[in-house]
């Protein structure tokens, strides 16, 4: 069942709405950690884990990720995009069902395994889905609203688990997955795949029912784009043995790796994956108490702490997406990416000199204040923009690929920062690891402002012209 008697901008909204829930629930697992660790610690607890097991319950689905990137692609691309995202919700719930059931480090670490897949999917698909079904006025702030859901599942997952035990929270999760399925089903299927599919009629329906009619150029110049490469592609399966398909594939494959519209994105993306998950959202997320306790010290009221960091943190998402459809994405790129480096490098120095007794005045207060302008600058910068530009970057071409390679690489980011976060703190210290933090955030910041092109309120088929490498007027 679809919704057809809603305006195109609360059809847009729905889809969104699907999309965000589903990255919700990538903040619910990641945060979970932040309040599963310190209750699997506690005398009593019934699963028993030491250092090196809870780095694991922490980081493995950011590795499992890794499996969603891999599977996702193929199902989107044969099946659609509405498929593709209805497995994603199945396969969460049925993660967090294991999770409850969980009575061994065993078990608990193949329950967040499991949750890690749908993560992986989500993170190609949802910038997809979103990219494909709204309008170019609107497509930033409806993909900002990515970052500020994986911040509602942190927020959430935080201040439920700070009072209650880890398998009703759990349960509470579980609700939030089957409320997702149920907007998921109403939702349509993208008019680009079906275009890409020799769909026509089908397409025109739903981009007209998603869009309205005063987008009809961009329509009628994505049907008549996947129009010639259908024709192609029938041409070239034509009367194929098995042995000459496979040779066609590897020359395809040849030929592709050499177009600007597929590895120009890729190599984007993945330096902006990079800054995203070395920004220190994955420190906020995670270990958000050693945080705390490195920058504010343990005397605060430590629940009351993390949690005004996510509310912040929701806020500033919230923000940003009023600043998404005012500003240009390089502009906003270049005015708070250097930020984050900044608050890395006081940060660092920072706490150096309160671990060494070298400040000449501290407070609870001082690291309250850096901490919360850290979090400003995670959550406006590197963090929300590599989601907006992963929707906006991709060729249609080539989307499934292109978004398949870039999230893999993004999730062995997540993967490697999660895992690495308290040997890094516990070896070469917390401010030796912030400045690495920075000092990675700069290379990222060079390469990507030499690459990206400017994407705000741009059709897809324009920006990817430009990736082409044909000069496309700016929108005024």
């Amino acid at each position: 069942m679809v919704v057809t008697h809603f305006s195109p901008f609360v059809k847009q909204c729905l889809v969104t709405g699907g999309v965000a829930l589903n990255m919700a629930g990538m903040g619910l697992v990641l945060g979970l950690s932040t309040v599963l660790l310190p209750q699997l610690r506690a005398p009593d607890s019934t699963i028993q884990i030491d250092d090196s097991s809870g780095s694991w319950i922490a980081a493995i689905p950011a590795f499992s990720i890794i499996v969603g990137n891999c599977i996702v692609p193929s199902i989107m691309t044969k099946f659609g995009r509405k498929i593709a995202i209805l497995t994603t919700t199945t396969i969460s719930a049925f993660g967090w069902v294991c999770l409850i059931l969980s009575n061994s480090v065993e078990f608990m670490i193949a329950a967040r395994f499991l949750q890690g897949i749908p993560m992986g999917m989500i993170t190609i698909l949802g910038p997809v889905i979103i990219g494909e079904c709204t309008s170019p006025k609107n497509r930033g702030a409806f993909l900002m609203t990515l970052s500020l859901s994986i911040g509602l599942g942190v927020f959430l997952i935080h201040t439920i688990g700070i009072y209650l035990n880890w398998k009703t929270t759990s349960y509470i999760c579980i609700v939030f997955v089957l409320l997702n399925l149920l907007i998921v089903l109403l939702t349509p299927e993208t008019p680009s795949w079906l275009s890409n599919q020799g769909k026509y009629d089908e397409c025109r329906k739903e981009f007209r029912a998603l869009r309205g009619d005063n987008e009809n150029d961009e329509l009628e110049k994505m049907i008549t784009a996947d129009v010639d490469v259908n024709k192609e592609k029938e041409t070239s399966d034509v009367s194929k043995t098995i042995f000459n398909r496979l040779e066609a594939s590897l020359s395809y494959i040849k030929v592709t790796v050499k177009e600007r519209a597929f590895y120009k994105p890729i190599i984007i993306m993945l330096h902006l994956y990079t800054m995203a998950q070395w920004s220190g959202s994955n420190v906020v997320t995670s270990y958000t108490l050693d945080l705390v306790e490195h920058v504010i010290g343990s005397e605060v009221n430590v629940a009351t702490i993390v949690i005004s960091i996510d509310i912040q943190r929701l806020i500033t998402s919230t923000i940003s997406l009023i600043i998404i459809k005012k500003i240009r994405r390089r502009l906003l790129l270049f005015l708070t990416v250097p930020l984050n480096i900044i608050m890395y490098l006081i940060l660092a120095g920072y706490t150096y000199g309160k671990e060494n007794n070298l400040l000449p005045y501290d407070s609870p207060y001082i690291g309250i204040v850096l901490v919360h302008i850290h979090v400003f600058s995670i959550a406006t910068g590197a963090l929300p923009l590599s989601y907006v530009l992963s929707g906006e970057l991709y060729p249609m071409q080539y989307k499934g690929l292109c978004g398949g390679i870039s999230s893999l690489f993004m999730s062995l980011n997540i993967f490697v920062v999660v895992k690495t976060i308290p040997v890094l703190f516990s070896s070469i210290g917390f401010s030796l690891a912030y400045l690495l933090y920075g000092c990675v955030l700069g290379y990222c910041l060079f390469i990507v402002g030499i690459l990206l092109p400017e994407t705000k309120d741009r059709t897809l088929q324009d920006i990817e012209e430009e990736l082409r490498g044909r000069q496309c007027p700016l929108p005024k």
